[in-house]
């Protein structure tokens, strides 16, 4: 029994998986918060060989169905004229698409390459960010609250977007859960929603939660509204709409990179 990152309140061991096909790992969980998760994490070296694990093999169509629907919730709720951060940005490509889509918007990670958004890097704005993205991020975190409040007191900002895949119920997932990912060993944080209105209420943010996306802020967001437009196809025509408001910047960016 250790004590929960986010609540701090007990957590209990709930059962043991076998992680990279040779670590027997204990994973605990906070009944108060739900928060669920390994033992400290001392095979990450090694899961991390590459940054960015070979069977993530929905990465691609992932990153197109975000950049759609992160497009009408930037237009809609926040400044569509705003400078943007994604941390833990990967090789680049939501920063390229929404730059793509008309917004201003850079990339940091400092464990994956730069190969899409080159020329974007975080250092090179002269800007404040008005939000920072985090997409599968969180449950590759042992301690969250951390991460998190040191991301958004190093950008000067209150407001974090973020994806990760939430589990319902008393008891965990089954072991066949597909997001345990036991096999990459860097699935090692998993979350229910009141864990993350905790981890909100920690932050003195306030938290909502449609179509996959999950939003720490300290600005009020009318929810019912986007409901409507951010789900399958009309998010994808409402992004190429704001895209013709905007301007997309690729030519742009091609212009000033060469």
């Amino acid at each position: 029994m250790n004590t929960c990152p986010i609540c701090d309140s007990a957590m209990h061991n709930v059962f043991s998986a076998k992680l990279l096909k040779k670590y027997e790992v204990s994973y605990r969980q906070c009944l108060d918060c739900g928060l669920l998760q390994t033992e400290e994490p001392y095979w990450l070296e090694e899961a991390y060989g590459e940054a960015i694990a070979v069977a993530d093999t929905g990465l691609v169509m992932r990153n197109f169905s975000l950049a759609s629907k992160l497009a009408v919730l930037l237009y809609q709720c926040f400044d569509q004229r705003g400078t943007y951060l994604d941390i833990a940005g990967g090789y680049g490509m939501l920063a390229r698409l929404m730059r793509d889509y008309g917004f201003d918007y850079f990339w940091d990670d400092k464990y994956c390459q730069n190969l899409l958004a080159r020329g974007f890097e975080a250092d090179k704005s002269t800007k404040t960010f008005a939000a920072l993205t985090a997409f599968e991020v969180l449950e590759h975190l042992h301690d969250p609250l951390v991460f998190i409040r040191e991301k958004l007191d190093q950008y000067k900002c209150r407001t974090l977007i973020f994806t990760t895949e939430l589990y319902e119920g008393v008891q965990p997932p089954a072991k066949d859960w597909w997001y345990y990912s036991f096999n990459t060993g860097q699935h090692i944080s998993f979350y229910q929603q009141k864990t993350l209105e905790r981890l909100a209420k920690r932050l003195g943010l306030n938290f909502y939660s449609l179509h996959g996306l999950h939003i720490l802020t300290d600005k009020a967001i009318r929810i019912t509204p986007l409901l409507r437009i951010m789900t399958g196809r009309l998010s994808l025509f409402m992004a190429l709409f704001i895209r013709r408001r905007l301007g997309t910047l690729t030519l742009s960016d091609h212009f000033m990179l060469r």
